[in-house]
């Protein structure tokens, strides 16, 4: 004796929509959001409870890697390439001659050494290499690093 019957409406003979509601939602992946893990994200909240279980609360949301500062690359100019522009430097505010010494305005640069200085100068910068400063020191300027 069969205690519980399997009803007909259950395999749905006759019925055009066969319980999906409206006949062209049936129709591919599109009504259930698509195959596999498509449709999962930020707005897919058929699969959201799927999502959890499977890979917790770290799926959704930014990646932290995209938060931290990134860091802003130095354009490199050489002692050589400060001699040769000092006459554009100095019409365009960068630098300030006076007797004594020559003070050049380089934020946002790093100082590299090829070339040589005929000047004694005062050079700001955001780095510099251990063999610039040493030749600016060796002409008696200095430079100062500053971000």
């Amino acid at each position: 004796m069969k205690l519980k019957r399997r009803k007909k409406s259950s395999r749905f003979r006759g019925s055009h929509t066969h319980g999906r509601g409206f006949k062209k939602k049936a129709r591919g992946s599109g009504h259930r959001g698509g195959k596999g893990m498509a449709g999962s994200g930020k707005r897919g909240d058929a699969k959201k409870t799927l999502v959890l279980s499977l890979f917790g609360n770290d799926y959704f949301g930014k990646d932290k890697t995209l938060r931290k500062k990134l860091v802003k690359k130095l354009d490199s100019i050489n002692l050589y390439q400060i001699t040769q522009n000092l006459p554009s430097f100095i019409k365009s505010k960068k630098a300030i001659e006076s007797k004594e010494e020559t003070s050049v305005n380089l934020k946002g640069y790093k100082i590299l050494s090829q070339g040589d200085l005929h000047k004694k100068m005062k050079i700001t910068a955001s780095a510099a290499s251990k063999s610039a400063i040493e030749k600016v020191k060796k002409h008696g300027g200095e430079i100062i690093i500053e971000n």
